[in-house]
């Protein structure tokens, strides 16, 4: 309603990749370990015992089976729902966004799963916050431009290619 043509997400990532995996690991049916990593520095000792609470928790609840909605009731914080309200309005308003973190993605997973989607950016900054879909903007400025504002061959007289 207020005209915004594109959204973007950020989160601090901190103390919250805990559940942002387990929600993952669910809604993808695969094992802590593959999706559970250090988040802001854990120790061997320390990401082995978050990799034990993730998986207990998929195998207490049976959250390989559950539904994204029952998932998220169970091991989602208030943050991945509201990134996941954040992704349906987007989706029911036609409006991209553009998803920055391991938080925001677990909002979306399943979503970006379906479609394949990987990384426009993937610098391993690990900063939050949103830096990353801010650096996408400056991105999608520049290919508007060109796609918006370039000449085309037939402009420009360039000869067709002949073999």
């Amino acid at each position: 309603e207020k005209g915004y043509g594109l959204l973007a997400t950020g989160e601090m990532g901190i103390g919250n990749t805990t559940t942002s995996s387990a929600v993952t690991a669910a809604l993808l049916q695969c094992e802590a370990e593959e999706v559970t990593g250090r988040g802001a520095g854990l120790t061997d000792q320390g990401l082995a015992r978050k990799q034990q609470v993730v998986r207990t928790a998929l195998e207490t609840y049976d959250l390989w089976h559950a539904d994204a909605f029952t998932v998220l009731q169970t091991v989602g914080g208030l943050d991945i729902a509201g990134l996941t309200g954040m992704c349906i309005g987007g989706a029911l308003w036609h409006i991209p966004i553009v998803l920055d973190g391991v938080i925001s993605m677990a909002a979306a997973v399943k979503l970006a799963d379906a479609l394949q989607l990987s990384p426009v950016i993937h610098a391993g900054m690990a900063l939050g916050e949103g830096t990353g879909a801010v650096m996408m903007f400056t991105l999608l400025d520049m290919a508007m431009s060109i796609y918006g504002q370039s000449a085309t061959f037939s402009e420009i007289e360039v000869e067709q290619y002949r073999r």
